[in-house]
C-alpha cells in the first residue's frame, strides 16, 4: 500500500517543482550544498552516485524522511519525520537532477 501511495504522490509531485528554496525550507541546507560536501554530500555528488538508478528517488525520499547511516561515512542523516512524503518526493527528485 505504501509504494501504491508514494508512486501517486510522485505523480503529483512531478507537477510541482522542487528547488533549493524548498530544501532551505525542510533544512536541507544545513548540511548539504549543491556543489559542495559540508557536513552531508554535495546534491550532484548524490546526483551522480545515483544517476541509472531507477528506483533512486523514492529511496531517496524515504532517505530523507527516516534519516540513514554508512553510505556517506560516519555521520548519519538524521530523519525528518516533519517532511510530507510528497515534499519528500520532490526533494528527491530536485536532488537527483543538480549537476
Amino acid at each position: 500500500m505504501r509504494n501504491m501511495m508514494f508512486g501517486v504522490l510522485a505523480l503529483l509531485a512531478m507537477n510541482a517543482q522542487a528547488n533549493p528554496d524548498l530544501a532551505k525550507a525542510k533544512n536541507c541546507m544545513a548540511c548539504h550544498t549543491v556543489s559542495t560536501k559540508l557536513v552531508g554530500p554535495a546534491f550532484k555528488d548524490i546526483a551522480a552516485k545515483y544517476a541509472g538508478d531507477k528506483a533512486a528517488q523514492q529511496k531517496l525520499a524515504l532517505k530523507i524522511q527516516k534519516g540513514g547511516s554508512g553510505v556517506w561515512g560516519a555521520i548519519p542523516m538524521p530523519p525528518n519525520p516533519q517532511v510530507s512524503d510528497a515534499d519528500a518526493a520532490l526533494l528527491a527528485k530536485w536532488v537527483l537532477s543538480t549537476k
